[in-house]
């Protein structure tokens, strides 16, 4: 990877994942902001690409007009869940129904020097399970979304 374009949680930041002696990382966002008024505010428009197996490469996106073919629009908002995301990809995607599936999802934009970066951000299962927690609250904000993303759905 090219290095992250802002210094916003990733999917290798959080609880167990700072140096020793550091302080706690911040609670997400979304525990500090208003909730976005569905009924008054305009969605924004998402690209989701979907690959089962792995994630798309980001050569893949280099392109502009070439994007991977497996591509869904969605139309959301910035407070919209990983579990809500994956309840959508469920809906196009059959693969991402299997009871045992997980989803990845990575935020794929240009960095500073202009490379495209896919940077993993959260894994959710298909399934809720309690016994294995997974990162299904996390909003799109919560990771540092920015309109213009694309978001590339792994499905494993």
């Amino acid at each position: 990877m090219d290095g992250q374009r802002r210094g916003g949680r990733g999917y290798n930041s959080g609880p167990g994942r700072n140096p020793p002696g550091a302080p706690p990382p911040p609670p997400p966002k979304s525990l500090n902001q208003e909730p976005i008024d569905r009924e008054k505010t305009c969605p924004l428009l998402l690209r989701v690409f979907t690959k089962v197996g792995g994630h798309h490469s980001n050569e893949e996106f280099s392109v502009r007009g070439k994007e991977p073919k497996d591509e869904v629009q969605i139309y959301t908002w910035k407070d919209a869940t990983l579990r809500e995301l994956t309840d959508l990809v469920k809906e196009v995607a059959p693969e991402a129904r299997r009871r045992d599936a997980t989803l990845s999802f990575a935020f794929v934009y240009p960095s500073k020097t202009g490379r495209l970066v896919v940077r993993e951000v959260g894994r959710t299962s298909s399934v809720p399970n309690p016994r294995r927690p997974d990162d299904s609250k996390l909003a799109l904000r919560d990771v540092d979304f920015e309109i213009g993303d694309y978001l590339d759905v792994a499905i494993l």
